[in-house]
């Protein structure tokens, strides 16, 4: 049987460069393998040039490829870095910008942190939605206010360019490109591998400073989960309150405290998201997924569907369930 070839993805490691950023997409997309276990991708880390570069940890590393890398790549990966222009003056130094000119079209293309603010000096993500780390917003806003930036959440698919929020939020973004080119089971698997969720509830909002719940408290999270077990029924916010023992306004301010978002906004997300799994897993009429979900109608489904993703419940099963 004749099988397709990995993926080509190229890291560019960019001085200085966030470390933890940089080990994310060869750790997690490294974990994406057939069955037998053959590799999905193929990860190269590759700098301006094969040389040292600087981290912003107390570290240097030597990439093993050169910008050579970005011209073969199916999908090009930017970390977070430091490096000046970009974050600070809104401009690419010549040799970066050169690099960039050599992906091919139609590669795809995507950032992890603050390698946002190396997309948008580019010019790549004029009038696009993005994220980027949401300490660094307000700064991203003032130096691309052509970007349609959202911080609050953790990564945004825009089709041949993704972005991701700080740090972490790079796992949840290369676990979804591995959804988006191999679909969910294969994804699943390699978060068990790297011992991650396959998929973390909330945005960014939920990691903004905000207020922590009373010390003691034993919080709205077996609530959650009671409510996760019975999506396909009706939830009012006050059988929420009820279960969790704590008057409606007591349990909505609790809630927004531990999760970032209002107890009608997580659920339908969660709705949403089980409506996705089901689309993923199972061969379900839309109808009944939309019953099992708790969205009721089909057109409810579809209408929510396109609200969060843009797409429609067939699109979606198309291009996410593994085949």
């Amino acid at each position: 049987m004749h099988l397709i070839p990995p993926h080509r993805v190229a890291v560019l490691a960019l001085e200085p460069v966030v470390g933890y950023d940089l080990t994310i997409p060869p750790t997690v997309l490294g974990a994406a393998t057939r069955a037998d276990g053959t590799p999905l991708y193929d990860v190269r880390v590759c700098g301006l040039e094969v040389a040292p570069i600087r981290a912003g940890a107390g570290f240097s590393l030597i990439p093993d490829h050169g910008v050579e890398a970005l011209a073969e790549a199916d999908t090009v990966i930017i970390p977070g870095t430091y490096i000046r222009q970009p974050r600070y003056e809104g401009t690419l130094p010549d040799d970066l910008a050169e690099a960039l000119r050599t992906i091919r079209p139609g590669a795809r293309i995507a950032s992890i942190c603050t390698g946002a603010f190396v997309l948008a000096a580019a010019g790549l993500l004029d009038g696009r939605p993005a994220t980027t780390h949401w300490a660094r917003a307000e700064m991203f806003r003032d130096l691309y206010p052509k970007v349609l930036l959202n911080e609050d959440l953790l990564f945004i698919d825009d089709g041949d360019i993704i972005t991701s929020a700080g740090l972490a939020a790079g796992v949840d973004l290369c676990l979804h490109l591995i959804r988006r080119d191999f679909g969910s089971e294969v994804a699943n698997r390699a978060a068990r591998h790297c011992v991650v969720p396959p998929w973390r509830d909330g945005g960014q909002s939920q990691f903004i400073e905000r207020v922590v719940p009373d010390e003691g408290s034993e919080g709205t999270a077996p609530t959650r989960a009671w409510a996760l077990d019975q999506l396909d029924e009706e939830i009012t916010l006050a059988a929420l309150a009820a279960h969790a023992g704590m008057s409606v306004r007591t349990f909505s301010r609790r809630f927004k405290a531990e999760t970032g978002q209002s107890p009608g906004t997580w659920l339908l997300q969660q709705r949403v998201r089980h409506a996705c799994h089901l689309l993923e897993t199972t061969s379900l009429s839309v109808d009944r997924v939309a019953e099992s979900a708790g969205l009721g109608t089909a057109a409810s489904l579809r209408h929510h569907l396109r609200t969060e993703l843009g797409v429609s419940p067939l699109a979606y099963r198309k291009t996410f369930r593994a085949s």
